[in-house]
C-alpha cells in the first residue's frame, strides 16, 4: 500500500513539474495563450502556489486582459490572505492607467505591515518585482522602525543601487557590516561594482570619507579592513599597509593579512613598500617561520634587482639565516611549518649558488646532503627537482632526466609530477630529441596545473610548426639552444644566436617565435625599446600568427608602464578586445583599457 501510495505521489509531482516546463516555455516564446491554458491546468492542482497564482496574473497582463487579471486577483483573495496580491492588484491599476486606484492599493499594502511587520516580506518584494523602488525602501523602512530587531540594510543598499544613489547605498551596506561583520566580503564585492582604481573617483572619495567617519565615531577593526581593501583595490600599498599594522596592533592574532598585502604588492611590481612589509613582519611576528619567510622573501627581491658584484652579500645573508635555522635534525626539533621554510630557504640557496653565483658544485653538494635528511616524499621531489635543473643548467642532461623521471614515478598524477615531465620534455627539447619531447608535451595537454598546459601546448606548437620545414632542423636547433641559454642566465648569448636565426632563416616559420623570445628577453635587461622594435615587426609581418595577441599585450605594457605612452597603449589594449576575444590576455586588455580610460573597474 505504502508502495502504491508513493508511485502515486511520484507520477504525480513528475507530471506537474513537466506541465511546469511547458507553461514556461510557451510564456517565455511569448505564446501567452496557450501558458495560460497550461498554467491554469496547474492551478487546478494547487490552487494555493503562489508562483503559479503570480504567471497567470503576469499572463494575463501581457495579453492584455487586465478585467481578468482583476477578477482572478479579487476571487482569490477572499479564500487566500496575502499582502502582496494587494500590490499586484495595484500593479494591474497601474497598467490600466488608473493611478488613483494603484496607488490606493499600494497603500493598503503599506498598511498591511502595521497589522503585521512579518508581511514586509512578501510586499518588499512584490514591489522590487514591478520596479516600484521608492514604495519597496518605505515597505522596509517602516518595518524597521515597527521591528528594530529587523535589517533590512543589504536590501536598501541594493534599491539604492538600482536607483543610482550612491551615497545612501554606501550607508546601508556599511549599516549592514557594522552589525554582520563577518559578511563584510560580501559587501565589498557589491561595492566593488561602483568603484574603481581611481583614488579621485567621486564614489571612491565618498567611500573613503564614510569609511574614515565610521573609524572616529565607532572604532571597530572591520572600519580598518575595509579601508585597506579600498586603497589595495587603488594601489595605495603603503596607505593599505598603515590600516593593517593598525588591525595587528588591536588583535596581534596572525600575520596572513599582512603577508597577502606583501605579495599583492610585488604581484603589482611595487616592491619597495613589499620590502617594508616584510621588515615589519621580521620585526613583530612571534613566530620564527615567519621571520624566516620574510627573510626568505627580501632575499628574492633583492636577488631580482641586484647586479653581479652585489652578489656576495647576498651570500652572506643566506649563509647567515641558514646558521641560524641549522635543520641537520629537521623533524625532530622544528615544527612542519618551519620545517618547510627552511627547505624553502635551501633550495633557494642552492638556486642562487648555481644560477647566479655558477657555483654549481657547492649548489648540487648543499642539495645531496639535503636529501640525506628523513624528508616526505614531497620534499625529496622538491630537492630534486632543483638539483635536476642544475644538472640541465650544466648540460648534463641524462642525469638531470634521471631524477626527473623519480619525482615522476614516486609522485604520480601530482602537479609535482607533472611539472617533473614537463622538465623531461624540456630537457629532451634541450638535447634536440624533439620527438622525444613531443610525445610527454601530448600527455602534458590535459594537465590539471592550467599554466602546466599552457606551458606544454606552447612548446608543442614551437616543435611541430618548425621540425618539418628543414629536415636537419637547424633553426629549430639554435633556437633550443638559445632557450637554454636564457634558463642559464646567459641571456646576451641568447640574444646573439636568435639574431642569428632572423639573420639565416627570414624565410622559416621559427621567426615569428624568435622575435617574441627576443623581444622577452630584451625586456628582462630593461632594453624596452629593442622590445618595442621587435613586437612591431611582429605585428606587422605576423598579424594570422598566433603570437600576435601576445605582441599587442606586451607591447602594450611597454607603452603603458615604461614609455608613458598611455593612448597608444589603449590602442593596442583595444586590439586584443575587439579581434582576439579568445586570447588568454582578453581579459586583463579589457581591465587595462578600462583603467587607463578611466572607467570602474570590477
Amino acid at each position: 500500500m505504502r508502495l502504491l501510495v508513493f508511485l502515486f505521489l511520484l507520477i504525480t509531482t513528475l507530471g506537474f513539474a513537466q506541465n511546469d516546463v511547458i507553461a514556461k516555455a510557451y510564456f517565455k516564446n511569448g505564446e501567452y495563450e496557450k501558458a495560460l491554458v497550461e498554467y491554469k491546468k496547474l492551478y487546478k492542482e494547487s490552487p494555493s502556489n503562489i508562483t503559479i497564482v503570480n504567471q497567470i496574473v503576469s499572463t494575463h497582463q501581457q495579453l492584455e486582459q487586465y478585467n481578468e487579471a482583476e477578477a482572478f486577483l479579487t476571487q482569490l483573495m477572499t479564500r487566500i490572505k496575502y499582502a502582496a496580491f494587494i500590490v499586484e492588484l495595484g500593479y494591474n491599476f497601474q497598467l490600466k492607467n488608473d493611478t488613483i486606484s494603484a496607488q490606493k492599493h499600494y497603500k493598503e499594502a503599506l498598511s498591511a505591515i502595521d497589522k503585521r511587520a512579518s508581511n514586509v516580506y512578501a510586499v518588499a518584494r512584490s514591489f522590487q518585482s514591478h520596479s516600484l523602488l521608492k514604495e519597496a525602501i518605505e515597505a522596509y523602512e517602516k518595518a524597521m522602525i515597527i521591528n528594530p530587531e529587523y535589517n533590512f540594510s543589504l536590501q536598501l543598499a541594493q534599491i539604492y543601487g538600482e536607483q543610482g544613489n550612491i551615497e545612501k547605498m554606501f550607508a546601508s551596506y556599511l549599516s549592514y557590516v557594522e552589525k554582520r561583520p563577518a559578511l563584510a566580503r560580501d559587501v565589498k564585492r557589491a561595492i566593488n561594482d561602483f568603484i574603481s582604481e581611481d583614488p579621485f573617483n567621486d564614489n571612491n572619495i565618498l567611500l573613503r570619507k564614510m569609511l574614515l567617519k565610521n573609524m572616529q565615531q565607532q572604532p571597530q577593526l572591520v572600519w580598518n579592513e575595509f579601508l585597506s581593501w579600498l586603497f589595495i583595490k587603488q594601489k595605495q600599498f603603503e596607505k593599505a599597509f598603515i590600516q593593517e599594522k593598525a588591525i595587528y596592533k588591536r588583535e596581534p592574532i596572525g600575520t596572513d593579512r599582512i603577508k597577502e598585502l606583501a605579495e599583492i604588492a610585488i604581484r603589482e611590481n611595487n616592491t619597495e613598500i613589499a620590502k617594508d612589509i616584510y621588515k615589519y613582519l621580521i620585526e613583530i611576528s612571534q613566530f620564527n617561520e615567519d621571520k624566516l619567510q620574510a627573510h626568505h622573501e627580501l632575499l628574492q627581491l633583492e636577488i631580482k634587482e641586484a647586479q653581479p658584484k652585489a652578489y656576495p652579500a647576498i651570500k652572506a645573508k643566506y649563509l647567515e639565516l641558514l646558521s641560524q635555522n641549522n635543520n641537520s635534525t629537521m623533524i625532530a626539533e622544528t615544527d612542519v611549518i618551519q620545517e618547510k621554510e627552511v627547505l624553502s630557504l635551501k633550495i633557494a640557496y642552492a638556486h642562487f649558488l648555481a644560477f647566479y653565483l655558477q657555483d654549481t658544485n657547492e649548489a648540487s653538494r648543499l642539495l645531496k646532503t639535503t636529501l640525506e635528511l628523513p624528508l616526505s616524499k614531497f620534499q625529496s621531489a622538491r630537492v630534486k627537482l632543483e638539483l635536476a635543473d642544475i644538472l640541465v643548467l650544466q648540460e648534463k642532461f641524462n642525469q638531470a632526466l634521471i631524477y626527473y623521471t623519480q619525482i615522476q614515478r614516486n609522485l604520480k598524477n601530482s602537479t609535482l609530477s607533472q611539472e617533473a615531465r614537463f622538465k623531461v620534455a624540456k630537457t629532451s627539447y634541450y638535447k634536440g630529441d624533439f620527438k622525444w619531447a613531443e610525445s610527454q608535451l601530448k600527455i602534458l595537454k590535459s594537465s590539471t596545473s592550467q599554466l602546466i598546459a599552457n606551458d606544454a601546448l606552447n612548446l608543442k606548437l614551437l616543435i611541430t610548426d618548425n621540425k618539418y620545414e628543414d629536415s636537419l632542423q637547424t633553426a629549430l636547433k639554435i633556437y633550443a639552444k638559445a632557450d637554454l641559454l636564457a634558463f642559464q642566465n646567459r641571456n646576451d648569448e641568447a640574444i646573439q644566436l636568435l639574431d642569428n636565426i632572423l639573420e639565416a632563416h627570414k624565410t622559416e616559420p621559427i621567426i615569428a617565435q624568435t622575435l617574441f623570445k627576443q623581444a622577452q628577453l630584451f625586456e628582462l635587461k630593461k632594453e624596452f625599446n629593442k622590445a618595442k622594435v621587435n613586437y612591431e615587426v611582429l605585428i606587422e609581418n605576423y598579424r594570422d600568427g598566433i603570437l600576435v595577441d601576445d605582441a599587442y599585450f606586451y607591447l602594450a605594457k611597454i607603452y603603458e608602464t615604461e614609455l608613458n605612452l598611455p593612448e597608444k597603449a589603449k590602442q593596442l589594449y583595444e586590439q586584443i578586445i575587439f579581434n582576439h576575444a579568445d586570447s588568454i590576455y582578453f581579459v586583463d586588455a579589457r581591465k587595462r583599457f578600462r583603467a587607463l580610460r578611466g572607467d570602474a573597474i570590477n
